[in-house]
């Protein structure tokens, strides 16, 4: 069994602010730095940090090349990234305030010049049983599940950034579907404001096939299958950089997973390692190995 992801690859400007910035306000950074981030990237680190073999296929400029070295460094297969000479990298630019909490601006760069003749390439490698992770973050996701739902593949996929595009894809295919509160209601159809309770309820009901995460902030975490709801409270750690949470929550639940846990694990190993990643600056870097979460 092998566990690919198709996914994003960014150059993040950091920006340290004393608060998010308002709409027509000027303000002066505390300090900015530059990291390698995209939600693909950091679940693959994630991953791969958490002791998967994971292989990452996407595309980078050659001023993302950084990014691609640092995930080959925790463990990743690099061997599917395309490098573009005459194209620029994806980008985020972040900001964190000194609560820890952040906003973020894509651009998408070379994260949606994927073809679907290199999407097909990079398939043939895998097989029945094999996984596919996803994000929202490139182009012909939906191109990507259908062939892979084909090929009788797993996916996951966390449908993040919702967009006008993510309403049409088949969801329905899938294995596992994470999301925040935000997102859930978006995709049960709900006001913003739902109760909890409430966006599971009819996400399961919505998706009765499809095992869904979702994450509510400092009330924890909820799995959704077949009617049946386990919650997990959050492992509190002082928050310095949200960034990479959910990226940590995903990518430490699928590793838990694979293990062959039971679910209460699964949530409880993920919320560890995302309790841990906000604790620490950045993205990809923030996210804790295997020996600081699974003891």
């Amino acid at each position: 069994m092998k566990v690919l992801n198709y996914g994003s690859l960014n150059v993040d400007i950091i920006y340290h602010v004393e608060h998010i910035v308002k709409e027509g306000e000027t303000v002066s950074s505390l300090a900015v730095g530059t990291n390698a981030g995209g939600k693909g990237a950091n679940q693959s680190a994630a991953l791969a940090k958490a002791g998967v073999g994971v292989f990452h296929a996407g595309k980078i400029g050659r001023d993302g090349v950084f990014v691609s070295e640092l995930l080959s460094g925790y463990g990743a297969d690099v061997g599917f990234i395309s490098v573009t000479d005459d194209q620029e990298s994806g980008k985020a630019v972040i900001q964190v305030d000194r609560q820890g909490k952040n906003c973020i601006i894509l651009h998408p760069g070379d994260n949606r010049r994927n073809t679907r003749a290199e999407m097909d390439r990079v398939l043939s490698h895998f097989d029945k049983g094999d996984y596919l992770i996803l994000q929202n973050e490139i182009n012909d996701v939906g191109y990507l599940m259908e062939r892979a739902h084909g090929k009788g593949m797993r996916i996951c996929i966390n449908p993040s950034p919702i967009d006008d595009e993510t309403a049409a894809l088949p969801l329905y295919l899938a294995d596992l579907v994470f999301v925040n509160e935000i997102e859930g209601a978006y995709l049960a159809g709900l006001d913003p404001g739902a109760g909890y309770g409430q966006i599971a309820s009819a996400l399961g009901e919505r998706f009765p096939e499809t095992a869904v995460l979702l994450t509510v902030g400092r009330n924890g975490s909820y799995h959704i299958r077949g009617g049946e709801v386990v919650h997990q409270g959050i492992i509190d750690y002082p928050v310095v950089d949200t960034t990479a949470a959910g990226d940590t929550f995903m990518g430490y639940f699928i590793a838990s997973m694979l293990k062959g846990l039971p679910v209460e694990q699964c949530l409880f190993f993920a919320s560890k390692a995302s309790g841990i990643a906000v604790s620490r600056k950045g993205a990809m870097q923030s996210i804790p190995f295997a020996d600081e979460v699974f003891v």
